[in-house]
């Protein structure tokens, strides 16, 4: 990483550069979307975005569901079985 220094109040502050900044910001923000990601997996909600990557590499002459069917279709799937269960 760069380091500027930046003036403010009589005392040098380092401060990141720009594309260091940018890199740096995108690398929180990837972490953030893998732990996001993570906990969705975790308490069994849908990956949209990832089903959409999915679709488009192995499937992409297929149609696409929109987010509300995706989500309709993860939720029966989920707790629309019928017949005796334990929980």
């Amino acid at each position: 990483m760069e380091f500027k220094p930046v003036r403010a109040a009589g005392r040098v502050e380092p401060r990141l550069a720009t594309g260091a900044r940018r890199r740096h910001i995108a690398a929180w923000a990837g972490r953030a979307r893998a732990l996001l990601q993570a906990a969705r997996q975790v308490c069994g909600l849908p990956d949209y975005e990832r089903y959409l990557a999915h679709c488009h590499e192995m499937h992409p002459d297929a149609p696409v569901l929109t987010r509300e069917q995706f989500v309709a279709r993860a939720i029966e799937r989920r707790y629309g079985r019928s017949g005796p269960r334990c929980c």
